[in-house]
């Protein structure tokens, strides 16, 4: 009862010394939140999807044959991947920053720590589903259920939240994040229809090649290469000294993308293709990620080769989109052109930006934390880049049949990227397992300094 009226008198609640504690708490909770999601992404990465992606590949390799491995558990490597990986970082990330950026009030962080068990519970039964066909008809349906609730509570939560007196209009980056939370929604939604599909329809956890096909694009040009888009446009300004941003060319390259995704999901893969190939030159041009920078790059605390991996992974999101217009256009079965540009884009561009982006701010984020070790950062950056460069050649001269010999190197390369993949993991356990300096700073301080 003395807690209460503490709380209650207006003296009290006014005091600077009060709204001091207040925010610190606030900080406080935050930074637990992140790394909350962070390590539940952290495991979702290692166990679900990169464990099972080596396994899956050397069963491939084994038997020199793309349908070595059931549809069930390559689809169950993927989500585990986009969703359980990259899903519970954008979460987080979302959690902790957005409602700072716009200068909200008044978050209320069971939010996100019921939106963290019902996205969590839903990827785990997804992965269980696929793998093990545990009652897949219930686990199946009911995952998709999980994770489009979870998006749901993380959209009200996020998006209900204004900082005062603030006027409506919104920067360009934030409007590109928008874009990628549709296409994160829509992903969801024709998630949700596909698994009550399949469990009154289907003979198996596993989507039809056709709809997979479909989804994919949607999940990954439509989901995940908008939400890089949109937080390189707010940070890599700032953190490789770019010069300033062709915002009306960005904004565009937004709308072409998703011309070539609603195409994409019609079945017009030629066209989509082109159109995506062009959204991605419009981007890379409009965020100046290619061009000289004109100031010195903030690397203080990181390895001092991160703007150039910053600038590799766009290289690698070329490449993708390219491999995907060589595929759609090529003649015959071009399953492994396929597969190089969807690694060329999930490993070479993805991963590469949150082994890079994603050890520059998360230790800030999470408590003024430093890094570990810039060294490990540089050592995992390095092995991940050459193993997606060993897998989408392999796969290719593999899978098209163009050099049988590259059967052989798929597992080396499945072997490099896990290598890559344990040491990012490990830094940033290492990262947060030590504590960072007075929490009150946070703050007051970005990440960019």
């Amino acid at each position: 009862m003395a807690s209460q009226k503490v709380i209650s008198n207006p003296v009290l609640t006014s005091s600077p010394d009060y709204i001091f504690q207040m925010a610190l708490a606030r900080e406080v909770g935050l930074s637990r939140l992140l790394v909350v999601y962070i390590s539940t992404g952290l495991a979702f990465m290692l166990l679900p999807g990169t464990f099972l992606g080596v396994w899956n590949l050397i069963s491939i390799s084994s038997k020199q044959a793309a349908a070595a491995v059931a549809p069930a558990w390559l689809q169950a490597h993927g989500h585990a991947q986009v969703f359980g990986w990259v899903g519970s970082f954008i979460l987080g990330i979302g959690f902790y920053s957005i409602p700072k950026l716009l200068r909200a009030r008044g978050f209320a962080l069971w939010r996100g720590w019921t939106c963290w068990a019902l996205w969590t519970t839903g990827v785990a039964l997804r992965w269980v589903a696929n793998v093990y066909a545990w009652h897949w008809r219930a686990t199946f349906p009911v995952s998709a259920v999980l994770e489009l609730c979870a998006f749901v509570l993380f959209f009200m939560a996020v998006a209900g939240h204004r900082a005062p007196g603030r006027k409506s209009s919104l920067g360009s980056w934030v409007r590109i994040v928008i874009a990628g939370t549709i296409g994160l929604s829509l992903t969801l939604l024709l998630n949700l229809g596909a698994a009550f599909y399949l469990t009154f329809l289907g003979s198996s956890p596993a989507f039809p090649h056709d709809l997979d096909q479909r989804f994919l694009v949607l999940a990954s040009w439509g989901f995940i290469v908008p939400f890089v888009w949109g937080f390189s446009a707010r940070w890599m300004l700032i953190f490789l000294g770019l010069p300033a941003l062709r915002e009306r060319m960005l904004l565009t390259a937004a709308g072409v993308n998703a011309l070539g995704i609603a195409l994409a999901l019609a079945g017009l893969f030629r066209t989509a293709v082109v159109l995506i190939f062009a959204g991605t030159v419009l981007a890379a041009a409009g965020l100046r990620m290619l061009e000289p920078a004109k100031q010195p790059a903030k690397t203080r605390g990181v390895h001092a080769s991160f703007p150039y991996f910053v600038r590799a992974a766009y290289v690698w999101l070329l490449m993708a989109a390219g491999l995907g217009v060589w595929a759609a256009f090529a003649h015959g079965d071009a399953a492994g052109i396929w597969g190089a540009s969807r690694h060329a884009l999930t490993v070479g561009f993805v991963a590469a930006m949150v082994f890079s982006v994603g050890q520059r701010v998360l230790p800030a984020f999470s408590g003024m934390r430093h890094l570990y070790s810039p060294l490990l950062m540089f050592l995992s950056l390095v092995l991940l880049i050459v193993g997606c460069t060993i897998r989408v050649t392999s796969e290719i001269l593999a899978y098209q049949q163009y050099l049988v010999s590259a059967w052989k190197w798929l597992p080396v390369s499945a072997i490099i990227e896990l290598s890559a993949v344990t040491i990012f993991a490990a830094n940033m356990a290492a990262t947060f397992a030590h504590p960072g300096p007075n929490v009150a700073g946070v703050s007051q301080q970005s990440p960019a300094r």
